[in-house]
């Protein structure tokens, strides 16, 4: 008797730990395999009478959104960025809301991945490859300097989400009951002490124009 109670325990316990192997090994599955845009830093620096923006921010894509660009589905990313004056007893005060689009697409006679941004388009023959240009964010003139008052305290928020207005029909159906489309950042949100910024030296001028406060869309939330 005492053998089979024996036997009896180390089955159950054996059931046990494969059943919570099982488990962890569907959700790292899982984990890995979701999409993803990550905003792991970002700062303004300021150059001549604006401000630039610079973030390091990556993205992953599941085999859903992978499969739908290698078919020739377009993305639209949006990269939104806001700059606020906080005040206590009143909503924030909005100094500048600016937005810009980049595309990521297939070329199925090429075999080429392109990633395009206004006039300009770079072409890579991996999504790896493709995805680092997609989410590059690098010297953006964002700020004219006389939008801002010195010594004053203020907020910056950046948020990157893929555009679902600018998918095929049949996929934003898709999106409306599938996370899988859902692909934004989190906000990422830091203070800035009146931009009390380094000027750096010898550093050369984008010619992008100066959005100004009543430029941008109201979109980031």
């Amino acid at each position: 008797m005492a053998f089979f109670t024996r036997f009896y325990k180390k089955l159950r316990n054996g059931i046990r730990l494969s059943a919570i192997f099982s488990l962890l090994s569907v959700c790292t599955i899982a984990f890995a395999a979701s999409s993803s845009i990550d905003i792991k830093q970002a700062e303004l620096q300021a150059i001549d009478d604006y401000y630039a923006l610079s973030a390091d921010v990556e993205v992953s894509f599941d085999d859903t959104i992978e499969a739908a660009v290698n078919k020739g589905v377009p993305l639209h990313f949006l990269t939104e960025f806001q700059i606020v004056k906080p005040r206590k007893y009143w909503f924030d005060d909005e100094i500048i809301t600016a937005s810009r689009n980049v595309v990521l697409s297939y070329h199925a006679l090429s075999r080429q991945y392109l990633v395009t941004r206004g006039a300009h388009q770079k072409s890579f023959e991996s999504l790896a490859e493709a995805a680092q240009e997609l989410m590059l964010i690098s010297d953006w003139k964002v700020l004219d300097k006389a939008l801002i008052e010195k010594n004053e305290p203020y907020n910056a928020a950046l948020l990157v989400r893929l555009d679902q207005t600018k998918l095929p029909k049949a996929i934003q159906v898709d999106a409306i009951s599938s996370e899988k489309w859902n692909l934004s950042s989190q906000k990422f949100e830091w203070s800035l002490k009146g931009l009390s910024l380094k000027e750096p030296s010898n550093k050369e001028s984008p010619s992008k124009e100066i959005p100004t406060k009543e430029s941008g869309n109201k979109e980031l939330k």
